[in-house]
Protein backbone atom coordinates (compact mmCIF):
# COMPACT_ATOMS: atom_id res chain seq x y z
CA UNK A 1 0.00 0.00 0.00
CA UNK A 2 1.54 3.53 -0.98
CA UNK A 3 2.09 6.56 1.20
CA UNK A 4 -1.24 8.29 1.35
CA UNK A 5 0.19 11.41 2.32
CA UNK A 6 1.84 11.79 -0.93
CA UNK A 7 0.05 11.99 -4.63
CA UNK A 8 3.12 11.10 -6.60
CA UNK A 9 1.45 8.00 -7.53
CA UNK A 10 -1.50 9.65 -8.97
CA UNK A 11 0.62 12.42 -10.58
CA UNK A 12 2.50 9.37 -12.18
CA UNK A 13 -0.34 7.94 -13.71
CA UNK A 14 -1.38 10.94 -15.28
CA UNK A 15 1.95 12.08 -16.43
CA UNK A 16 1.96 8.37 -17.76
CA UNK A 17 -1.63 8.33 -19.46
CA UNK A 18 -0.84 12.16 -21.21
CA UNK A 19 2.50 11.21 -22.43
CA UNK A 20 1.24 8.06 -23.70
CA UNK A 21 -2.01 9.71 -25.42
CA UNK A 22 0.20 12.11 -27.15
CA UNK A 23 2.38 9.72 -28.55
CA UNK A 24 2.59 7.26 -31.78
CA UNK A 25 5.65 5.80 -30.94
CA UNK A 26 4.91 4.83 -27.56
CA UNK A 27 3.24 1.09 -27.26
CA UNK A 28 2.23 -1.18 -24.63
CA UNK A 29 5.85 -2.51 -23.92
CA UNK A 30 6.47 1.39 -22.69
CA UNK A 31 3.49 1.20 -19.65
CA UNK A 32 4.76 0.34 -16.22
CA UNK A 33 3.10 -3.03 -15.81
CA UNK A 34 0.19 -2.29 -13.43
CA UNK A 35 -0.82 0.56 -15.28
CA UNK A 36 -0.61 -1.91 -18.55
CA UNK A 37 -2.62 -4.44 -16.72
CA UNK A 38 -5.31 -2.23 -15.42
CA UNK A 39 -5.82 -0.50 -18.88
CA UNK A 40 -5.76 -3.92 -20.70
CA UNK A 41 -8.31 -4.51 -23.26
CA UNK A 42 -8.99 -8.32 -23.73
CA UNK A 43 -10.78 -8.12 -27.09
CA UNK A 44 -8.17 -5.96 -28.85
CA UNK A 45 -5.23 -7.33 -27.13
CA UNK A 46 -3.72 -3.79 -26.56
CA UNK A 47 -4.27 -0.93 -24.28
CA UNK A 48 -6.57 1.75 -26.30
CA UNK A 49 -6.23 5.08 -26.66
CA UNK A 50 -6.95 7.48 -24.82
CA UNK A 51 -6.12 6.19 -21.42
CA UNK A 52 -8.37 8.16 -18.77
CA UNK A 53 -7.84 8.57 -15.48
CA UNK A 54 -10.93 8.07 -12.76
CA UNK A 55 -10.85 8.21 -9.76
CA UNK A 56 -12.07 4.53 -9.58
CA UNK A 57 -8.97 3.77 -11.68
CA UNK A 58 -6.51 5.16 -9.09
CA UNK A 59 -8.41 3.38 -6.13
CA UNK A 60 -8.24 0.01 -7.61
CA UNK A 61 -4.86 1.01 -8.70
CA UNK A 62 -3.05 2.20 -5.76
CA UNK A 63 -5.73 1.27 -2.91
CA UNK A 64 -6.12 5.11 -2.20
CA UNK A 65 -9.41 5.65 -0.24
CA UNK A 66 -10.23 9.31 -0.37
CA UNK A 67 -8.64 10.06 -3.87
CA UNK A 68 -9.84 14.01 -3.90
CA UNK A 69 -8.45 14.04 -0.08
CA UNK A 70 -4.93 13.19 -1.76
CA UNK A 71 -5.19 15.28 -4.92
CA UNK A 72 -6.63 18.53 -2.57
CA UNK A 73 -3.27 19.98 -2.46
CA UNK A 74 -2.04 20.22 -5.87
CA UNK A 75 -3.21 23.09 -7.75
CA UNK A 76 -2.42 21.67 -10.91
CA UNK A 77 -5.15 18.96 -10.74
CA UNK A 78 -8.43 18.85 -11.52
CA UNK A 79 -11.60 16.63 -11.16
CA UNK A 80 -13.98 16.56 -14.22
CA UNK A 81 -17.46 15.76 -12.26
CA UNK A 82 -19.02 14.70 -15.94
CA UNK A 83 -16.84 12.46 -16.58
CA UNK A 84 -15.60 11.64 -13.32
CA UNK A 85 -11.73 12.16 -14.51
CA UNK A 86 -8.61 13.48 -12.82
CA UNK A 87 -6.84 15.70 -15.47
CA UNK A 88 -3.91 18.29 -15.29
CA UNK A 89 -4.21 21.73 -15.37
CA UNK A 90 -1.05 23.02 -16.18
CA UNK A 91 1.15 20.16 -17.40
CA UNK A 92 4.66 21.76 -17.05
CA UNK A 93 4.01 22.57 -13.24
CA UNK A 94 3.03 18.98 -12.52
CA UNK A 95 6.41 17.41 -13.91
CA UNK A 96 8.33 19.75 -12.06
CA UNK A 97 6.88 18.76 -9.44
CA UNK A 98 6.90 14.94 -9.89
CA UNK A 99 10.92 15.21 -10.41
CA UNK A 100 11.38 16.85 -7.07
CA UNK A 101 9.50 14.11 -5.33
CA UNK A 102 11.59 11.63 -3.53
CA UNK A 103 13.01 8.82 -5.55
CA UNK A 104 11.21 10.09 -9.16
CA UNK A 105 14.53 9.64 -10.66
CA UNK A 106 14.32 5.60 -10.22
CA UNK A 107 10.91 5.93 -11.03
CA UNK A 108 10.92 7.63 -14.05
CA UNK A 109 13.76 4.66 -15.01
CA UNK A 110 11.30 2.47 -14.58
CA UNK A 111 8.52 3.76 -16.62
CA UNK A 112 9.82 4.21 -20.30
CA UNK A 113 7.03 6.11 -20.87
CA UNK A 114 8.04 8.66 -18.52
CA UNK A 115 11.63 8.39 -19.72
CA UNK A 116 11.19 8.91 -23.09
CA UNK A 117 9.35 12.59 -22.16
CA UNK A 118 12.09 13.19 -19.34
CA UNK A 119 15.13 12.39 -21.53
CA UNK A 120 14.30 15.16 -24.05
CA UNK A 121 13.49 17.52 -21.31
CA UNK A 122 17.15 17.08 -19.69
CA UNK A 123 16.31 15.11 -16.82
CA UNK A 124 19.41 12.25 -16.44
CA UNK A 125 17.52 9.17 -17.58
CA UNK A 126 17.81 6.98 -20.73
CA UNK A 127 14.68 5.81 -22.43
CA UNK A 128 16.91 3.27 -24.08
CA UNK A 129 17.81 1.96 -20.77
CA UNK A 130 14.46 1.39 -19.27
CA UNK A 131 12.98 -0.40 -21.81
CA UNK A 132 15.75 -2.99 -21.59
CA UNK A 133 14.78 -3.10 -18.09
CA UNK A 134 10.48 -2.85 -18.40
CA UNK A 135 8.66 -6.27 -18.37
CA UNK A 136 7.01 -6.57 -22.28
CA UNK A 137 3.38 -7.45 -22.57
CA UNK A 138 4.19 -11.28 -23.57
CA UNK A 139 5.02 -11.99 -19.75
CA UNK A 140 1.36 -11.19 -18.60
CA UNK A 141 -1.45 -13.49 -17.78
CA UNK A 142 -3.56 -10.69 -19.71
CA UNK A 143 -2.04 -10.94 -22.94
CA UNK A 144 -1.82 -15.19 -22.81
CA UNK A 145 -5.51 -14.51 -21.63
CA UNK A 146 -6.59 -12.59 -25.02
CA UNK A 147 -4.91 -14.63 -26.94
CA UNK A 148 -6.80 -17.57 -25.56
CA UNK A 149 -9.91 -16.44 -25.87
CA UNK A 150 -8.88 -15.04 -29.13
CA UNK A 151 -8.63 -18.97 -30.21
CA UNK A 152 -11.32 -20.31 -28.13
CA UNK A 153 -13.84 -17.54 -30.10
CA UNK A 154 -12.84 -18.33 -33.66
CA UNK A 155 -11.89 -21.93 -33.44
CA UNK A 156 -14.52 -24.42 -34.07
CA UNK A 157 -12.81 -27.08 -32.07
CA UNK A 158 -13.55 -25.74 -28.72
CA UNK A 159 -11.72 -28.26 -26.85
CA UNK A 160 -8.55 -27.17 -28.22
CA UNK A 161 -7.46 -25.26 -25.38
CA UNK A 162 -8.43 -28.28 -22.67
CA UNK A 163 -5.30 -30.10 -24.78
CA UNK A 164 -2.84 -28.01 -23.67
CA UNK A 165 -1.64 -26.06 -20.21
CA UNK A 166 -0.72 -22.63 -20.73
CA UNK A 167 1.83 -20.86 -18.79
CA UNK A 168 2.60 -17.13 -18.80
CA UNK A 169 5.62 -16.18 -18.10
CA UNK A 170 4.92 -14.30 -15.02
CA UNK A 171 3.37 -17.33 -13.61
CA UNK A 172 6.42 -18.91 -13.29
CA UNK A 173 8.43 -19.82 -10.59
CA UNK A 174 11.29 -20.75 -11.68
CA UNK A 175 14.92 -18.84 -12.70
CA UNK A 176 17.21 -20.26 -14.59
CA UNK A 177 19.84 -18.24 -12.16
CA UNK A 178 18.22 -19.85 -9.31
CA UNK A 179 18.90 -23.69 -10.67
CA UNK A 180 21.85 -25.68 -10.24
CA UNK A 181 22.66 -26.58 -13.93
CA UNK A 182 25.64 -28.74 -15.46
CA UNK A 183 28.32 -26.95 -17.82
CA UNK A 184 26.67 -28.52 -21.07
CA UNK A 185 23.13 -27.63 -19.70
CA UNK A 186 24.41 -24.03 -19.62
CA UNK A 187 25.95 -23.94 -23.25
CA UNK A 188 22.85 -25.64 -24.71
CA UNK A 189 20.33 -23.01 -23.36
CA UNK A 190 23.21 -20.05 -24.56
CA UNK A 191 22.72 -21.37 -27.66
CA UNK A 192 19.24 -21.57 -28.03
CA UNK A 193 18.87 -17.40 -26.16
CA UNK A 194 21.38 -16.15 -28.99
CA UNK A 195 19.62 -17.93 -31.98
CA UNK A 196 15.87 -16.10 -30.62
CA UNK A 197 18.21 -13.39 -30.33
CA UNK A 198 19.21 -13.65 -33.63
CA UNK A 199 16.35 -14.97 -35.34
CA UNK A 200 16.35 -12.47 -38.19
CA UNK A 201 19.92 -13.52 -39.15
CA UNK A 202 19.74 -17.22 -38.79
CA UNK A 203 17.03 -17.13 -41.39
CA UNK A 204 18.64 -15.11 -43.67
CA UNK A 205 21.64 -17.80 -43.93
CA UNK A 206 18.99 -19.72 -44.16
CA UNK A 207 19.59 -22.38 -40.85
CA UNK A 208 15.98 -22.50 -39.85
CA UNK A 209 16.67 -26.07 -38.20
CA UNK A 210 17.29 -24.80 -34.76
CA UNK A 211 15.25 -24.90 -31.73
CA UNK A 212 14.58 -28.73 -31.34
CA UNK A 213 15.16 -29.87 -27.96
CA UNK A 214 15.60 -33.58 -26.44
CA UNK A 215 15.73 -33.54 -22.54
CA UNK A 216 16.95 -36.44 -21.35
CA UNK A 217 16.97 -38.12 -17.41
CA UNK A 218 15.26 -39.65 -14.85
CA UNK A 219 12.36 -37.78 -12.99
CA UNK A 220 13.36 -35.24 -10.60
CA UNK A 221 16.74 -33.78 -12.34
CA UNK A 222 15.07 -30.77 -13.53
CA UNK A 223 13.62 -31.19 -17.41
CA UNK A 224 10.74 -29.80 -16.47
CA UNK A 225 11.67 -26.91 -13.89
CA UNK A 226 14.38 -25.75 -17.31
CA UNK A 227 11.80 -25.51 -19.64
CA UNK A 228 9.40 -23.23 -17.24
CA UNK A 229 12.46 -21.04 -16.53
CA UNK A 230 13.29 -21.05 -19.97
CA UNK A 231 9.74 -19.23 -20.60
CA UNK A 232 10.24 -16.90 -17.81
CA UNK A 233 13.60 -15.65 -19.08
CA UNK A 234 12.66 -15.86 -22.31
CA UNK A 235 9.53 -14.14 -21.87
CA UNK A 236 7.43 -16.57 -23.65
CA UNK A 237 4.44 -18.26 -22.52
CA UNK A 238 4.49 -22.23 -21.95
CA UNK A 239 2.25 -24.40 -23.82
CA UNK A 240 2.75 -27.54 -22.13
CA UNK A 241 1.58 -30.65 -22.87
CA UNK A 242 1.63 -34.29 -21.77
CA UNK A 243 0.92 -37.49 -24.52
CA UNK A 244 -0.05 -39.24 -22.38
CA UNK A 245 -3.20 -36.47 -22.24
CA UNK A 246 -4.00 -36.43 -25.27
CA UNK A 247 -4.41 -40.12 -26.90
CA UNK A 248 -7.62 -41.38 -27.79
CA UNK A 249 -9.36 -44.44 -27.64
CA UNK A 250 -11.33 -43.50 -30.90
CA UNK A 251 -9.70 -44.44 -33.92
CA UNK A 252 -7.82 -41.42 -35.41
CA UNK A 253 -8.36 -39.28 -32.72
CA UNK A 254 -4.87 -38.71 -31.45
CA UNK A 255 -3.32 -38.03 -34.69
CA UNK A 256 -5.65 -35.30 -35.20
CA UNK A 257 -4.55 -34.23 -30.96
CA UNK A 258 -0.92 -33.79 -32.13
CA UNK A 259 -2.10 -31.41 -34.99
CA UNK A 260 -3.89 -29.39 -32.81
CA UNK A 261 -1.53 -29.20 -30.44
CA UNK A 262 1.00 -28.50 -32.70
CA UNK A 263 -1.23 -25.76 -34.84
CA UNK A 264 -2.03 -23.94 -31.57
CA UNK A 265 1.40 -23.27 -30.87
CA UNK A 266 2.14 -21.57 -33.62
CA UNK A 267 -0.90 -19.27 -33.28
CA UNK A 268 0.29 -18.46 -29.49
CA UNK A 269 4.02 -17.39 -30.94
CA UNK A 270 6.38 -16.76 -29.70
CA UNK A 271 6.44 -19.84 -27.43
CA UNK A 272 7.75 -22.75 -25.51
CA UNK A 273 5.55 -25.93 -26.18
CA UNK A 274 7.08 -28.41 -23.84
CA UNK A 275 6.17 -31.77 -24.61
CA UNK A 276 6.36 -34.13 -21.59
CA UNK A 277 6.30 -37.86 -21.44
CA UNK A 278 7.78 -37.84 -25.16
CA UNK A 279 8.59 -41.32 -25.09
CA UNK A 280 4.55 -42.06 -24.48
CA UNK A 281 4.04 -41.91 -28.56
CA UNK A 282 7.37 -41.38 -29.82
CA UNK A 283 8.30 -45.24 -28.78
CA UNK A 284 9.94 -47.74 -31.00
CA UNK A 285 7.57 -49.12 -33.52
CA UNK A 286 7.09 -52.71 -33.64
CA UNK A 287 5.38 -54.79 -36.52
CA UNK A 288 2.57 -55.76 -34.96
CA UNK A 289 1.41 -52.88 -33.53
CA UNK A 290 -1.73 -51.03 -34.49
CA UNK A 291 -2.12 -49.24 -37.35
CA UNK A 292 -3.13 -46.58 -35.56
CA UNK A 293 -0.58 -46.42 -33.20
CA UNK A 294 1.75 -46.22 -35.87
CA UNK A 295 -0.25 -43.60 -37.62
CA UNK A 296 0.24 -40.84 -34.18
CA UNK A 297 3.79 -41.54 -34.40
CA UNK A 298 4.08 -40.85 -37.80
CA UNK A 299 2.38 -37.88 -37.51
CA UNK A 300 4.12 -36.88 -34.54
CA UNK A 301 7.55 -36.91 -36.31
CA UNK A 302 5.70 -34.62 -38.92
CA UNK A 303 4.52 -32.30 -36.97
CA UNK A 304 7.70 -31.80 -35.54
CA UNK A 305 9.54 -31.75 -39.10
CA UNK A 306 7.10 -29.00 -39.69
CA UNK A 307 7.59 -26.56 -36.72
CA UNK A 308 10.37 -23.72 -36.64
CA UNK A 309 11.66 -21.58 -33.99
CA UNK A 310 13.43 -19.48 -36.85
CA UNK A 311 9.92 -19.77 -38.95
CA UNK A 312 7.05 -19.89 -36.70
CA UNK A 313 8.68 -18.51 -33.33
CA UNK A 314 8.25 -21.79 -31.46
CA UNK A 315 10.95 -23.47 -29.17
CA UNK A 316 10.04 -26.96 -29.39
CA UNK A 317 11.38 -29.06 -26.02
CA UNK A 318 10.44 -32.97 -25.31
CA UNK A 319 11.29 -34.67 -22.20
CA UNK A 320 12.23 -38.28 -21.23
CA UNK A 321 11.98 -40.26 -18.87
CA UNK A 322 12.98 -43.07 -20.69
CA UNK A 323 15.18 -42.95 -23.71
CA UNK A 324 15.86 -46.44 -24.66
CA UNK A 325 12.40 -46.28 -25.67
CA UNK A 326 12.65 -43.67 -28.46
CA UNK A 327 11.54 -44.35 -31.93
CA UNK A 328 15.64 -43.97 -33.81
CA UNK A 329 13.44 -41.72 -36.19
CA UNK A 330 12.61 -39.27 -32.99
CA UNK A 331 16.28 -38.90 -31.96
CA UNK A 332 16.88 -37.65 -35.42
CA UNK A 333 14.61 -34.85 -35.55
CA UNK A 334 16.81 -32.67 -32.30
CA UNK A 335 19.11 -30.72 -32.96
CA UNK A 336 20.48 -30.81 -29.24
CA UNK A 337 19.85 -33.67 -26.93
CA UNK A 338 20.38 -32.39 -22.81
CA UNK A 339 21.29 -35.00 -20.72
CA UNK A 340 20.38 -34.35 -16.99
CA UNK A 341 22.19 -36.59 -15.55
CA UNK A 342 21.86 -37.26 -11.06
CA UNK A 343 24.07 -34.20 -9.61
CA UNK A 344 27.01 -34.98 -8.08
CA UNK A 345 28.06 -34.31 -4.56
CA UNK A 346 29.20 -30.42 -5.62
CA UNK A 347 26.00 -30.33 -7.49
CA UNK A 348 23.53 -31.32 -3.85
CA UNK A 349 25.28 -29.20 -2.10
CA UNK A 350 24.53 -26.01 -3.88
CA UNK A 351 20.76 -27.54 -4.43
CA UNK A 352 21.15 -27.80 -1.03
CA UNK A 353 21.99 -24.52 -0.43
CA UNK A 354 19.36 -22.79 -2.64
CA UNK A 355 16.74 -24.87 -0.95
CA UNK A 356 17.44 -23.91 3.09
CA UNK A 357 18.28 -20.34 2.15
CA UNK A 358 15.58 -19.41 3.97
CA UNK A 359 15.11 -22.27 6.53
CA UNK A 360 16.68 -21.44 9.84
CA UNK A 361 18.38 -24.33 12.36
CA UNK A 362 22.08 -25.23 12.62
CA UNK A 363 22.92 -27.84 10.11
CA UNK A 364 25.60 -28.93 7.35
CA UNK A 365 24.33 -29.00 3.88
CA UNK A 366 27.88 -30.74 2.56
CA UNK A 367 27.52 -33.47 4.70
CA UNK A 368 23.70 -34.01 3.60
CA UNK A 369 24.99 -34.25 0.37
CA UNK A 370 27.23 -36.53 0.89
CA UNK A 371 24.88 -38.68 2.30
CA UNK A 372 22.11 -37.93 -0.30
CA UNK A 373 24.18 -40.30 -3.03
CA UNK A 374 21.46 -41.10 -5.93
CA UNK A 375 19.42 -38.39 -4.73
CA UNK A 376 17.51 -35.70 -7.27
CA UNK A 377 16.79 -32.48 -6.90
CA UNK A 378 13.48 -32.99 -6.28
CA UNK A 379 14.61 -35.74 -3.81
CA UNK A 380 16.38 -32.71 -2.07
CA UNK A 381 13.62 -30.49 -1.95
CA UNK A 382 11.43 -33.59 0.08
CA UNK A 383 14.24 -34.48 2.51
CA UNK A 384 13.95 -30.76 3.21
CA UNK A 385 10.10 -30.63 3.26
CA UNK A 386 10.24 -33.57 5.82
CA UNK A 387 12.63 -32.05 8.07
CA UNK A 388 10.83 -28.72 8.36
CA UNK A 389 7.45 -30.58 8.44
CA UNK A 390 8.83 -32.80 11.56
CA UNK A 391 10.39 -29.69 13.17
CA UNK A 392 7.29 -28.28 13.00
CA UNK A 393 5.23 -31.14 14.89
CA UNK A 394 7.90 -30.61 17.54
CA UNK A 395 6.81 -26.96 17.87
CA UNK A 396 9.95 -26.00 16.11
CA UNK A 397 10.79 -23.35 13.27
CA UNK A 398 14.36 -23.84 13.05
CA UNK A 399 15.55 -27.48 11.89
CA UNK A 400 18.98 -29.53 13.34
CA UNK A 401 21.42 -31.80 11.52
CA UNK A 402 19.07 -34.46 12.76
CA UNK A 403 15.58 -33.86 11.22
CA UNK A 404 17.97 -33.30 7.53
CA UNK A 405 19.88 -37.03 8.31
CA UNK A 406 16.46 -38.67 9.35
CA UNK A 407 14.72 -37.84 6.28
CA UNK A 408 17.64 -38.37 4.69
CA UNK A 409 17.41 -41.97 5.26
CA UNK A 410 13.60 -42.13 4.97
CA UNK A 411 14.15 -41.18 1.38
CA UNK A 412 16.82 -43.72 0.69
CA UNK A 413 14.59 -46.45 0.34
CA UNK A 414 12.18 -44.49 -1.80
CA UNK A 415 15.53 -43.32 -4.31
CA UNK A 416 16.60 -47.01 -3.89
CA UNK A 417 13.31 -48.32 -5.20
CA UNK A 418 13.11 -45.72 -7.78
CA UNK A 419 16.66 -46.28 -9.68
CA UNK A 420 15.93 -50.43 -8.92
CA UNK A 421 12.68 -49.47 -11.73
CA UNK A 422 14.37 -47.33 -13.78
CA UNK A 423 17.53 -49.99 -14.12
CA UNK A 424 15.07 -52.46 -15.30
CA UNK A 425 13.63 -50.21 -18.00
Amino acid sequence: MPDQTNPRDIVELLLTAQIYNQSEVLTENDLPVNIRKHYWNREKKQVNRPISVRVEDVAELYGIEDVMQEIGSLPFIEFEKFGAELRFTVFDLAKRWFTKQEGAIDRIRANPTLASFYENDGVDVSYAEATLEAQPKERDREYLASLAAEIAASDEDVDLLTLVHLVAPEDVRQRIDKLVLTRDQVDKIEKIVQAIKHREYLRDIGLCEIGKMLFVGLPGTGKTSIARALSEKLNSPLVEVRLSMITSQYLGETSKNIDKVFELAKRLSPCILFIDEFDFIAKTRVSDEHAAVKRAVNTLLKAIDEISLIDDGVLLIAATNHPNLLDRAAWRRFDEIVDFPLPDARMRKDILDIILSKVDGDFDAQEIALLADGFTGSDLRMVVREAVLHALTEDRMAITQADLTDAVDEFSIRVGLMMKEYTLT
